[in-house]
């Protein structure tokens, strides 16, 4: 009997011409990427070497060659409006157009009562622009009828300040503590200007920031052994706008000495931008401990972030190293207390009390109803003057915030 021959299985014709095909388009490929790199690159002297696909990114040329840097976007030099975040979310504002549907923030102008409140800001003027970031703004800027300069720029953020709290809080004031060589004057009657003496250059600004509050704060102790009575401080930036009255943070919280504002952020967790003491001595002297022990701290594992977050990220180092378990707390958005070095301190959420305006893609939650501060920062300054001309011309503050929230989108070099 003969043996059976073995059985020869069919190859498929597709995937025989699939291997014979592949090697092929493999090596057209690399010819026409390395001809077209040919051209990008620069020199006649250039050579480009055969590197396999398999090797090379998508979107990364070939060492040695040199592509054009990618353009950078064009600001808009105007309001951009775009949809409100948090329409149909409960408790937030909602707005149609630039009409507000649910009314927030002052009800009664001028009705407010309780204690004496001071806003403290420091401020100077610098007559030209920081070197070394790449940026060249252009030496005026149009909002409304109005055209500012560099310095007048400082001062129409400045003054803007002042205005919303004359407006949100009548009976309090505003102290501007600045470098006694720095030459500018404030019109409006709730404000006075305060130098002290230190190193107010754009380096050394957020630094001598902290010292320029020790010095006011050791002030106001004294003086405490002469005046009866108390006066609240709020330490903030120039460029917020205070949208509802904070005395109740002293009426709610009788026992807080100072107040600080968190957000759920693990690099920045506090931001330094808004800061309030109670004027009694007690709350005083505990809060130049605490500025005292933040300028330390600052200086001895923060110097060279003095321009910019040192002092964030100092706030931050010594409210950990005595109260850790804070910050398992920040994501919730609730108030709450806890001591720092013999100081009873008040935890306030951003999103009420710090409340920052979008741009791009943040804030997508929408602006509280119960928000209180609004802050400008970085190049939302502009908005800041916008939003003033806006209320100057309505006289409503619900709408106001509606054309800051959808306004908020665009970035403005300013």
């Amino acid at each position: 009997m003969a043996t059976p021959r073995p059985r020869i299985r069919a190859v498929p014709l597709r995937p025989l011409l699939l291997v014979l095909l592949i090697p092929l388009i493999y090596s057209g490929t690399n010819t026409s990427l390395l001809n077209s790199r040919k051209h990008i690159a620069m020199g006649p002297s250039l050579t480009v070497k055969s590197v396999p696909v398999s090797r090379l990114h998508p979107w990364t040329p070939e060492k040695g060659v040199c592509l054009p840097p990618p353009a950078a976007p064009k600001r808009p030099n105007h309001l951009v409006l775009g949809p409100a975040a948090g329409q149909g979310r409960p408790n937030r504002l909602q707005c149609r157009g630039l009409k507000a549907l649910n009314k927030i923030g002052m009800p009664n102008y001028g009705n407010h009562s309780g204690d004496q409140i001071s806003f403290v800001t420091v401020f100077t003027t610098y007559s030209s622009e920081p070197a070394g970031d790449g940026k060249v703004p252009s030496d005026t800027v149009t909002v409304g009828n109005h055209t500012y300069g560099k310095i007048e720029r400082s001062m129409a953020i400045l003054n803007t300040f002042i205005s919303f709290i004359q407006v949100s809080m009548p009976k309090s004031n505003v102290i501007i503590l600045t470098d006694p060589n720095s030459k500018f004057s404030i019109n409006q009657g709730i404000a006075t200007i305060l130098p002290i003496e230190g190193n107010y250059s754009r380096g050394n600004l957020m630094l001598q920031r902290i010292k320029s509050y020790i010095a006011f704060l050791e002030q106001k102790l004294v003086e405490a052994e002469t005046i009866e009575g108390f006066n609240h401080f709020v330490l903030t930036d120039s460029d917020i706008a205070v949208v509802d009255d904070l005395g109740h943070i002293f009426r709610k919280y009788p026992h807080c000495h100072l107040a600080l504002t968190f957000r759920n952020n693990k690099g920045q967790p506090l931001n330094s931008g808004f800061v309030a003491i109670r004027g009694t001595r007690d709350g005083i002297s505990k809060a130049v401990a605490f500025f005292k022990e933040v300028l330390e701290t600052y200086k001895l594992k923060y110097i060279k972030a003095s321009r910019m977050l040192g002092d964030q990220l100092a706030l931050a180092w010594v409210v950990k190293s005595h109260l850790p378990s804070a910050f398992g707390k920040f994501s919730k958005h609730d108030p709450f207390t806890g001591e720092v070095n013999g100081a009873s301190v008040l935890f306030l959420p951003c999103a009420v009390y710090n409340w920052t305006p979008p741009e791009g893609a943040g804030q997508f939650h929408g602006m509280p109803l119960n928000v209180k501060v609004v802050h400008f920062k970085g190049s939302r300054k502009r908005l800041m003057l916008e939003a003033w001309n806006f209320f100057n011309s309505t006289s409503v503050l619900s709408d106001t915030l509606c054309l800051i929230l959808k306004s908020g989108r665009a970035k403005y070099d300013f």
